[in-house]
């Protein structure tokens, strides 16, 4: 049987670094706003990734999160990656990560509401095309937004 090991796990992460223009829409509607910009860089000694967002948008609704901050990680022992999500309206999630192929996956069951995250890497790895949903009673799934990452030259 072939067990994932944390190097093969943590270089599979490598297609993320850099820089990513984010843009975002509810569905069927415009784009929202205002730019947003994401990069991912390996922490010292590359064993977790992380990721730091912010947006500038002014007319965004009071509440919505600016910037933020997430931590990637790898368990090889059971071939799962963990997200751990904070923005600066101190709101702080774990995420179950999934990356298989070309395939982006992220999923949360807790309070106050489940999420999901399914975004699609292009052939050439310059954009990432995902819907954020949300079950408010943790079974009936509607989309949040979707959203696309396009890498910055």
């Amino acid at each position: 049987m072939d067990q994932a090991t944390a190097e093969t796990m943590l270089r599979a992460l490598d297609r993320f670094i850099g820089e990513w223009e984010m843009t975002a829409a509810p569905p069927g509607g415009p784009p929202w706003p205002g730019k947003a910009r994401v990069t991912f860089a390996w922490l010292d000694g590359g064993a977790f990734l992380v990721e730091r967002w912010s947006l500038d948008a002014p007319d965004l609704p009071q509440g919505t999160p600016r910037s933020g901050t997430c931590i990637i990680g790898c368990d090889a022992a059971s071939g799962s990656y963990v997200q751990l999500y904070a923005d600066d309206r101190r709101v702080c999630r774990v995420y179950e990560m999934g990356l298989q192929g070309d395939e982006w996956t992220l999923r949360r069951t807790g309070a106050p509401f489940a999420q999901r995250f399914t975004g699609q890497f292009s052939a050439d790895g310059t954009t990432i095309a995902g819907r954020w949903e949300l079950a408010e009673d943790g079974q009936t799934w509607r989309t949040d937004f979707d959203v696309t990452y396009t890498r910055v030259a």
